[in-house]
């Protein structure tokens, strides 16, 4: 009888027919090859040595874990980046126009003045002892890893794997269209016989760009999600101007929207320095 003579006691007599939400291939859809893709990555990323953005940001807290979300108000400012490592971002505070956070740092070292509570913090990039509050464990890197694609760095692995994801076209939200999507997994080098993910960057198969990174740590745990949206053209580079940065072990995110681009711009020494004022108590982050 075989596997054939199963089929009625596997399905069963009586059946039923659900409707679930029709979706329909992608009109354009690119293909790549995972060198092709590195090589695309890698001169988007070296394509940019310098970026001075006027920004929007919104902080929303909480989660399914706490059972509910805050979200704050959306501050206005500018974050600046120039290669290899240096970032500042500078939020104001709305209406007033006076800072609500000042944060600059040269890669290895950060320090945060936040005016209207009369605080600052200064430490190292990397948060060896975790607070309690996800915001406090915010770093310089957490904008400069999310907000830039890395290609493949020194003595890392690359693999890629095609899988399809469902989205809406935007025009109408019944309207689902089905899509390839590429996933270039980063690796470190293996240890023995075992490898370690250290970054994914999610491609749409209609553009080839990314739409979404996931960050991990040392025990592949995604510690950081960036989804990335709204691209425009700035100075030939496509560049995503909405930017949603998840620390789900932090229970925090951030969008980061942008309204003015200049790329490639110099951009002096003094913009990324940063005077604690006298007076303001300094707490070393650890």
């Amino acid at each position: 009888m075989g596997l054939i003579g199963l089929a009625p006691a596997l399905t069963g007599c009586l059946s039923r027919t659900r409707t679930v939400p029709k979706t329909r291939v992608a009109d354009v859809i690119m293909s790549t090859s995972l060198d092709a893709m590195s090589q695309q990555i890698n001169a988007r990323y070296e394509a940019i040595q310098t970026f001075n953005a006027s920004v929007t940001v919104a902080a929303t807290t909480g989660g399914g874990l706490e059972g509910h979300e805050k979200e704050y108000t959306s501050l206005a400012g500018y974050i600046f980046m120039r290669r290899p490592s240096n970032l500042r971002v500078l939020l104001r505070v709305p209406v007033l126009g006076s800072t609500a956070m000042d944060m600059v740092s040269d890669g290895t070292n950060f320090k945060l003045v936040i005016p209207p509570r009369n605080r600052a913090m200064v430490g190292t990039n990397e948060v060896t002892q975790p607070s309690k509050n996800g915001l406090e464990n915010l770093r310089p890197s957490v904008f400069f890893d999310s907000m830039f694609v890395r290609g493949q760095g020194p003595d890392q692995i690359l693999s890629m794997t095609t899988d399809t994801r469902v989205i809406e076209s935007g025009k109408k939200k019944k309207d689902l269209i089905e899509e390839p999507a590429y996933a270039l997994q980063v690796l470190a080098q293996p240890e023995g016989n075992i490898v370690r993910t250290l970054r994914v960057i999610h491609i749409n198969s209609t553009d080839l760009l990314p739409f979404q990174q996931d960050i991990y740590n040392k025990d592949g745990v995604i510690v950081t999600r960036a989804l990335y949206s709204n691209y425009q053209m700035f100075d030939n580079i496509p560049f995503p101007t909405t930017i949603v940065i998840q620390r789900p072990r932090d229970h925090y995110s951030l969008t980061v929207t942008i309204v003015k681009l200049t790329l490639n711009q110099k951009l002096e020494d003094d913009q990324f320095e940063l005077k604690i004022p006298e007076g303001i108590p300094i707490q070393v982050m650890k």
